[in-house]
């Protein structure tokens, strides 16, 4: 076949793309050898936009074993045991459809922790979908919310993996572009891992699961396009999953990993087989030669191109000992699932492949996995914003008590139970705290200690200041962390971003890409690993920049500390200060978006050198067990943290200092403060002056009641905390019945 500039285009591949193509080769590509390029060079597995300011990243540590390159990062928890975790999206995919789109991006980050070697135990989401009200796109907004929890919760409940937490907003720029970003996490001992290097020249390439159905071609390349009017089109694109079947494949593999047998594992992801094998082969520097004939499928008449693109779940590609093949063979027909040798490891370092007595692809793997452009794009411009940088004025709240209510009833601030109820959080009984607090904590029960996690991310501060607001997401992981007693020691992040060929969007990239790396380098949680997702536009409309940061941190197996408060009397102490907020930086609050339905200025203001000590004081807290619970202050502020550690018997009176505006003070967003109750003030305020820590008694725990009076003892806010309860727990299932999507 004649390889047109029409069928060059409709791979998603410029012409220079495919002049490169030709010199590496040698000659012109075959159609099969140009859709393999086509995967492998696309933006989803080839990370060509970002990949030079990835290279900012910090990735070494006191406690990596693994940075980058592997299908997840690893750190070392103690006593020989590691946990392996990682972040990826599948936004597209959830955008098309929704329910098989979120349920296979469950599956694909699983994939990618039990090819590690460990088993998982803790998924996280973070969720970003358009508005349920006030946009004409509400309804379908709301089926999209409703499809991606169902896919969510139906993988994770059936693979039986407990999902412990996360995050979910509404914003209209993601109404035609939604975010479905999943973290998954699984452990295992130190000696147990397995890495995708493929090494032993005539050693057996072993494909092990599902059979290879038309599912998912080319959706590592639909998801490194943005989206057209045609884009309902691409269903057949989607993947399907089954997560029993996953359930099998998880436990046949580390059942398999125990006989010794296993060279060399990777799940087929994106990309399905191609990626698996180039991949591979290029890591060992060998090549691989498969024989498509020898591939299970489920449908006829397959073409040697359809199966080197399919991504048909729950695969698996293996190199095995040669001679042992029949023990592996044993293991995976005992749990019912295919297990065929389809090649073999040969020298040359060439990916070939072979159907029906024809060489379809003959290709360096180095070609594929190693060598597609690496583009430094246009950024030398600022990055793109629409809102106004000068502070916009606002008349003085006529109902102080009325906004607090808008607030924690509004879709980004109320609580998220009809989301997370639908998760099995408490599987596999290791769930210390799940969904709805700082952060999610399991305990590794073969040891003393315990996993704590945090998915944090906020396009509005990015959309202002790309830099400061990665940093921002950062800091709040970290923050999290600490408010539950966590030690931060490593991230993963996700990198979701509109169109890198216009400058100032890829200027955007650029800023949060730097922010990440100054902020992770300061509070030592270096980047293992994670995902860049681009052109997330539909129609030339970009989503706000979002960088999501996923943080692991390690703390000794006990009670954590709650968010909620836990008894009348309670001193309520504010660590690191009332902070402060002027006219400019409180237009990124979601005051600002909720109350004004505005957008101006710039984020919160970071001292990454004081937020620290706030985090260094607040672990000491927690170790010494000087608190009764613990919240850290962010969306909404102050009023906020105190309704949402509020509970229908117990709220509090506080007074508020520093003079501010009283919106500023009760909704400004500064960070580095985070609330905790507790019956032993004086030790908490002594052990702040320590390091050097603003910090204070600013009230007190009372029954049934939130009242907050400014320093002149003006009553602010007089509510009942049964009416804020209520409130944040019927606002979302009431947003989605109105749309007809539950």
């Amino acid at each position: 076949m004649t390889i047109t500039p029409e069928i060059i285009k409709h791979h998603q591949l410029t012409q220079g793309e495919f002049d490169k193509i030709v010199s590496l080769l040698g000659r012109q590509p075959s159609y099969t050898e140009l859709g393999v390029f086509s995967v492998m060079w696309s933006e989803h597995c080839s990370y060509k936009s970002s990949r030079i300011h990835l290279k900012k990243l910090p990735t070494t540590g006191k406690y990596v074993v693994q940075g980058p390159g592997e299908n997840a990062g690893i750190i070392g928890i103690g006593d020989g045991w590691v946990v392996a975790f990682k972040i990826e999206s599948h936004n597209h995919p959830s955008y098309i459809e929704p329910f098989q789109g979120a349920a296979t991006g469950v599956g694909g980050i699983l994939r990618d922790i039990f090819t590690m070697g460990a088993r998982p135990i803790a998924v996280l989401d973070s969720l970003r979908f358009g508005p349920l009200t006030g946009s004409p796109v509400a309804e379908r907004n709301a089926r999209i919310v409703a499809g991606v929890v169902s896919g969510i919760s139906h993988y994770g409940n059936c693979f039986g993996v407990p999902t412990v937490g996360g995050e979910c907003i509404f914003e209209e720029c993601y109404s035609g572009n939604p975010l479905v970003n999943v973290f998954a996490l699984g452990v295992c001992r130190q000696e147990d891992v397995f890495f995708a290097k493929a090494k032993g020249i005539g050693n057996p390439v072993i494909y092990v699961g599902a059979k290879t159905g038309r599912d998912g071609i080319h959706g590592a390349s639909m998801a490194s396009a943005e989206f057209t009017e045609e884009s309902k089109q691409k269903r057949p694109n989607v993947q399907v999953g089954d997560p029993f079947m996953e359930k099998l494949l998880l436990e046949a593999c580390i059942e398999a990993m125990k006989t010794g047998a296993i060279v060399a594992i990777q799940d087929m992801g994106a990309a399905g087989l191609t990626s698996s094998s180039c991949e591979m082969g290029s890591r060992g520097e060998v090549g691989i030669e498969i024989d498509l004939d020898l591939v299970p499928q489920r449908e006829t008449g397959m073409t040697a191109y359809e199966m080197l693109l399919s991504e048909s779940q729950e695969r698996m590609l293996i190199v095995a000992e040669k001679g042992r093949e029949q023990e592996l063979f044993d293991v995976f027909h005992k749990w019912g699932l295919d297990a065929v040798t389809i090649g073999s490891v040969t020298e040359g370092g060439n990916l070939r492949i072979q159907h029906k007595g024809v060489l379809e692809a003959d290709i360096p793997n180095r070609a594929l996995a190693d060598e597609a452009p690496k583009y430094d794009r246009p950024h030398n411009v600022p990055p793109h914003r629409t809102a106004p940088l000068e502070a916009q004025e606002f008349a003085a709240s006529t109902d102080l008590n009325a906004d607090l209510m808008k607030l924690v009833s509004s879709a980004d601030l109320c609580s998220k139970r009809w989301i997370w109820e639908q998760y099995d959080y408490q599987v596999r009984t290791n769930t210390l705290a799940g969904p709805g607090g700082d952060a999610a904590i399991v305990r590794v029960k073969e040891t003393g200690q315990s996993i704590a996690m945090s998915l944090d991310g906020n396009g509005r501060y990015c959309f202002l200041d790309p830099r400061e607001g990665a940093k921002l997401a950062v800091a709040e992981s970290c923050r999290n962390l600490s408010t539950v007693g966590a030690l931060p020691v490593a991230a993963t992040n996700n990198l979701n971003f509109g169109n890198p060929e216009r400058p100032e969007i890829m200027a955007q990239l650029v800023e949060a890409v730097e922010g990440i790396a100054e902020a992770c380098a300061f509070f030592d949680a270096p980047i293992t690993g994670g995902n860049v997702s681009l052109y997330n536009e539909t129609l030339g409309e970009g989503i706000y920049p979002t960088p999501v940061l996923g943080v692991v941190g390690i703390l000794k197996t006990e009670m954590p500390v709650s968010s909620s408060f836990r008894s009348v009397g309670a001193d309520l102490v504010l660590v690191g200060g009332f902070g402060t907020t002027d006219g400019q930086r409180f237009g990124s609050s979601q005051y600002a978006k909720q109350v004004l339905g505005q957008l101006w200025g710039l984020p919160p203001a970071l001292d990454m050198g004081y937020e620290r000590r706030v985090h260094e004081a607040m672990r000491e807290i927690a170790s010494l067990h000087l608190a009764e619970s613990a919240h850290d202050l962010s969306d909404g502020g102050i009023a906020v943290a105190l309704a949402e550690s509020s509970t229908p018997a117990i709220g509090a009176h506080v007074t508020l200092e520093g003079g501010l505006r009283a919106e500023f003070a009760l909704f400004g967003e500064a960070p580095s403060r985070i609330l905790v109750s507790t019956k032993q003030a004086e030790q908490i305020l002594a052990l702040l002056s320590r390091h050097e820590v603003q910090g204070g008694v600013i009230g007190v725990t009372i029954g049934e009641r939130l009242q907050i009076k400014d320093e002149g003892k003006t009553l602010l806010i007089d509510v009942t905390t049964a009416s804020l309860r209520n409130a944040s727990e019927a606002a979302l299932p009431a947003l989605l019945h109105t749309q007809h999507a539950v």
